[in-house]
């Protein structure tokens, strides 16, 4: 390729990057920013000690299992605190004060406590899949195969990391979900127990929605919001936008809930339904079932579309 035309594209660029930087600026060190790479490991060990056997590929004695599990852990914290300490680099020209020097310790310190819970909570997910679905044959297919479960392990690690003030990397981890599975959940969700994704591609769950518990979503699910303001789409201008969702409710395939609507325990949502209201406990709302047109036209059964 001729000099010219990289000289020529490598000037664009830097107009171009330039009118960026001008316009966006915002004293943030962005050679500072948590490696996509580093958290998949991440998650990689976290969920070996979560579950060692069957994630892990622990083969050992039942006594060597906590060594097992206490090597995965000191790998995970050890990685993590450095992108964490890395997240807080790319925050710090916009933060009032510094950072302490053992913010990113603390931060992962903190985490390590909440994984009995994010364990606890993945166990009911799994078998509320297991319960759900008569095709599962064991809770081991589901935590290994099933998008929801995937989905599920990390946005549990995920929350815990949004809630303790590092949301760059909480997201990144929801976002290596999203790439496997097609189901983007945000790590700011506030999601119960039991929760069951069946298959899953799709999904969206926004940052502010609450889930209750033994929820089940179908695919193409959409909790979401409704259009912005400009001056609403600052950090500083986020407000409660998503559903809420109360327990036992199941949302069927291809249903969108827009903006700070209440569904009432135990509704059912029917697929293709657009809601924009809120909804009483025990309700169904449905769309109106499909005619079929073919036979009110006299066509007979073989020449249907």
């Amino acid at each position: 390729m001729a000099t010219s035309a990289v000289d020529g594209a490598v000037q664009t660029l830097r107009t171009v990057r330039l009118e960026w930087r001008a316009r966006r600026e915002e004293g943030r060190d962005t050679a500072s920013f948590p490696s996509r790479s580093q958290l998949a490991g991440v998650v990689e060990l976290l969920a070996g000690a979560l579950y060692p056997r069957r994630l892990g590929r622990f083969r050992g004695s039942d006594r060597e299992e906590d060594a097992f599990v206490a090597a995965k852990l000191i790998a995970a914290l050890a990685a993590l605190e450095r992108e964490t300490a890395v997240e807080f680099g790319y925050w710090q020209g916009e933060a009032a004060g510094s950072f302490d020097a053992d913010q990113a310790t603390n931060v992962v310190r903190l985490f390590a406590t909440t994984l009995g819970e994010v364990r606890r909570l993945i166990d009911s997910d799994v078998e509320a899949a297991f319960l759900g679905d008569p095709a599962a044959r064991s809770v081991d297919e589901i935590l290994v195969c099933y998008p929801g479960a995937i989905a599920s392990l990390h946005y549990r690690i995920a929350h815990q990391l949004d809630r303790l003030g590092v949301p760059i990397v909480a997201r990144i981890i929801s976002e290596l979900a999203n790439e496997r599975t097609g189901i983007d959940i945000h790590p700011g969700a506030t999601i119960g127990d039991s929760f069951f994704i069946d298959h899953g591609t799709g999904v969206v769950i926004g940052e502010t929605a609450i889930i209750g518990n033994r929820v089940r979503l179908y695919q193409h699910v959409t909790l979401g919001a409704r259009p912005l303001g400009a001056a609403q789409h600052s950090v500083l201008g986020r407000h409660a936008r998503h559903p809420i969702v109360g327990d036992d409710v199941v949302l069927y395939a291809g249903a969108t809930i827009l903006g700070r609507v209440r569904i009432g325990d135990r509704a059912t949502i029917g697929g293709n339904v657009w809601l924009l209201t809120d909804v009483a406990p025990d309700a169904v709302v449905a769309q109106p079932e499909a005619r079929l047109l073919a036979a009110a036209a006299g066509i007979a059964p073989d020449d249907r579309l």
